[in-house]
Order: structure tokens, then sequence, then C-alpha cells
């Protein structure tokens, strides 16, 4: 009895650990049951639905190819610089931004409207990759919609159960909660992409500045989760002095920031 139980146990561990898969931005073992094909292909397939929620691209190509050009210089120096990265701005009014798994990352209006400089675009760029890079929007999405719902809403094709599947599973993607460890790995993780990108670190704590005061009157989604807006501050700030001291406290790109983003969206 005790024989078999141990050959039980040995055989569970095998199946788990055939799943597992380091996250390069914690050098950890984690389980995962997709595989990186399944990360894309399930990115691909919810993203025109997940635009669509967010009211749709803004219409102007100019911004949409400065995000991008912000987005893309934060993919390069990522631990999957071979994944196609998408940025897209998007109409919605909130403040927020959201990551699909395979590299389909999305920012609202609202949330640029609130931006000064490019340094705090790419904070939180260089945020929603980390958490495509750890795959941890996968993760959150298979723990909080469903394994099978989201394969079966991938396999289903074009028919009316698939495109009412993707619609449901569009909504939910747009409230993920990430756990309170996700968070702050995005955070840092995100505060070291930009460095390695040639933005400033303060970029990330005015970010958090300004979203802090923003929820302090109404709270926003991207604020929504653990751990809390003052303690995000304080460890980015940790963060900034420890390991980037030389590098000057400087406001960069505000003008540049300022006619590539707030002219075009008041035009």
């Amino acid at each position: 009895m005790f024989k078999k139980l141990m050959l039980l146990i040995l055989g569970l561990i095998f199946y788990l650990c055939t799943g597992c898969v380091t996250n390069p931005i914690t050098g950890e073992e984690e389980l995962m049951l997709f595989s990186k094909e399944q990360d894309i292909e399930i990115g691909r397939k919810y993203a025109p639905e997940v635009e669509k929620q967010f009211g749709g691209r803004i219409a102007d190509e100019g911004l949409q190819n400065y995000i991008d050009s912000v987005g893309q210089k934060i993919a390069r120096i990522s631990h999957r610089p071979d994944w196609q990265y998408h940025f897209v701005a998007v109409e919605d009014k909130s403040l927020n931004a959201a990551a699909l798994p395979g590299g389909y990352i999305f920012i609202t209006r609202g949330m640029l409207e609130n931006l000064q400089t490019e340094a705090q675009l790419a904070a939180i760029l260089a945020h929603e990759t980390v958490h495509v890079v750890a795959r941890d929007t996968l993760n959150m999405m298979s723990n909080q919609i469903g394994i099978s719902l989201l394969l079966t809403a991938v396999t289903s094709g074009e028919t009316s159960q698939g495109v009412l599947a993707a619609a449901d599973i569009a909504r939910s993607i747009i409230g993920l909660r990430y756990s309170r460890k996700d968070e702050r790995e995005a955070d840092i993780g995100g505060l070291d992409y930009m460095v390695a990108a040639g933005y400033n670190p303060y970029g990330a704590v005015e970010l958090m500045q300004i979203l802090q005061n923003q929820h302090k009157v109404k709270p926003i989604e991207f604020l929504s989760s653990h751990p809390s807006p003052e303690n995000r501050l304080a460890y980015l700030k940790q963060r900034a002095q420890t390991n980037y001291s030389n590098i000057q406290r400087l406001k960069i790109g505000k003008e540049h920031y300022h006619s590539n983003v707030l002219e075009r969206l008041n035009d």
C-alpha cells in the first residue's frame, strides 16, 4: 500500500513538473498549463474583443505609432524580446491599462490624459509588459475565468456561442485582479525595464503619485488590487534610490509627450 502511494505521489510530481516553467522575472519555477503558442493564440483571439470593450482604438495613427514606439523600446529589452508586442491606445475614459497573453497591451484615453511625460508612459507600458513576460495574465485568466471556458472560446471559431463567450471573457479580462505578489513584481520589474530602455526610473514614481492622487478622489481600475497605492509608491521610491541613485531626478520628455499625445487627444 505504501509503495503504491509513493508511486502515485511520484507520478503526480512528474506530471506537475512537466508543466513547470521558470518565471524570467523572479527566476522561480511555476506551474503553467498552457504552452507559449497557446499564450499567443489566446491573446490573438481576445485582443479584438478587449479593444471593442474599451471603446475601440483611438483614431489617430500618429498617436498610435508614438505609443507603440515607446512600448517597443520596452519590449526589446524584456526577457521575451522575440514575442510580437502590440501596444494600442483605446477610447475608454477610465484610468486603466490591460495586458493579454502573448503581448497585447492596451492603455486608455483616460490614462493618457493624466500622464505628463514619456517616462511616465514608459512606466505603465513596462508594468504591463512584465505581466505578459511573467505570464501573469494567463494565470489569472485560468484562475478567475476557468481553463475550460478559455479553451472553449478559443476553439469554437466564429459561431454565435464563441462570439458571446469571447465578449464575456473580454469583460472579465479587463476586470482581472492580480495578486499582491504579481503587482509588486510588475511594479519593480517594470521600473527595471524602463531604465534598461533608457528612461528615468522616477517616471514610475511620478506615475504612482499621479494615480494615488486620483485614487483618493475616485477608485481607479489600475490600483484596484493589492498592495495599496501608498505601499507601491514607497517601494518604488526605495528601488529608484537604492538601484539607480546615479540617475538624475528629472522630468524627462514632458514637451515630447505633450506634442505626441496631449495635443492629439485634444484635437
